[in-house]
């Protein structure tokens, strides 16, 4: 009888193992939520990201308004009879 119990908790202690060591076992488990978690967050910065590339193409694309403002400020373009001021701050 007692090599009978002796077997039965070493088959439980084998399962139990398994469930928390095993491939697929809970620490398993409880890394993959976590990296689950990072990649939705990370998901979440580019799905904004992409929004905002969107639109900004189709700014450029719809309005000439949007295509003089960006050459404005990144090519420090002016129109004719009009004054440019740069105005640089001071680092101390």
């Amino acid at each position: 009888m007692r090599l009978f119990i002796a077997i039965l908790v070493a088959i439980l202690a084998l399962f139990q193992y398994d469930l928390w060591f095993g491939k697929n076992g809970y620490f398993d488990y409880k890394k993959v939520s976590a990296q689950i978690i990072e990649n939705k967050a990370e998901n979440e910065k580019l799905v904004q990201r992409n929004q905002m590339i969107s639109a900004e193409i189709q700014g450029l694309t719809k309005g000439f308004e949007s295509i003089e403002e960006r050459a404005r400020m990144q090519h420090d373009m002016v129109k004719e009879n009009e004054t440019f001021y740069h105005i640089v701050k001071e680092h101390k």
